[in-house]
């Protein structure tokens, strides 16, 4: 079923609505992404002192000089905060197009404020922020296992936030709540199947928008049913 909702998403891709707000939403994560990449870089000092090596003087000049290589490699790491930041800026106009196309005949949703969007979003970006530093220790003790609990843990995060986003457009914020608890797994679930390709350099560039699209179609599925 959630691969139903997937392929219906990427289905819609053509679709003109559809493809302008992508094609937007890669814009902006490429500048979101070499933002980010040009901050750490006037973070990194000159130089750095390390016990048998000396010192290293080259980081900022490898980072500069490879800018676009370290964006890509820097985005398996950046994009899961960039696709939380993403649904307060995108998620109406996505819906919308997804609605318009397969389920024209619903009445137009309510939506939710551009405010209280753009509240829940930074809300779940900190929580977001603040659960990985926590899960970071585990990260680095897990090893192999470290990407798996990476995906279980910010499966759980993005598809809570995914799903309680688009919901609260029809259902509003206890609604939302109350069919987000009782479809708790299936959410993970597709939550986690969005964070893998998250992972993956160049493909996680259209994530965020398959994803709203994807949760559309999850959420009109569970409320029906």
């Amino acid at each position: 079923m959630i691969f139903d909702d997937f392929f219906k998403a990427l289905g819609q891709i053509g679709d003109p609505k559809f493809r302008s707000v992508l094609l937007r939403g890669i814009g902006l994560t490429v500048l979101l992404l070499a933002g980010i990449t040009w901050g750490i870089q006037l973070l990194l000092p000159d130089s750095v002192s390390l016990p048998w090596f000396g010192e290293i003087a080259w980081l900022s000049t490898l980072l500069s000089g490879f800018g676009l290589f370290a964006m890509i490699g820097l985005s398996v790491f950046l994009m899961v905060p960039v696709a939380s930041a993403f649904t307060g800026l995108f998620l109406d106009q996505i819906t919308d197009a997804v609605e318009a196309k397969h389920y024209p005949h619903l009445a137009p949703a309510k939506g939710t404020p551009i405010g209280d969007a753009l509240m829940d979003s930074l809300a779940f970006l900190g929580l977001l922020v603040v659960v990985n530093l926590m899960a970071l220790a585990i990260y680095l003790l897990s090893t192999m296992l470290a990407p798996v609990i990476f995906w279980i843990v910010n499966g759980f995060m993005l598809g809570r936030e995914y799903f309680q986003m688009v919901a609260m457009r029809r259902l509003g914020r206890k609604g939302a709540k109350v069919l987000r608890r009782r479809h708790f797994g299936q959410i993970w679930l597709a939550g986690i199947l969005m964070v893998v390709p998250l992972s993956v350099p160049i493909l996680n560039l259209i994530v965020p928008v398959l994803g709203v699209a994807t949760f559309t179609h999850l959420f009109h599925r569970l409320n029906r049913d």
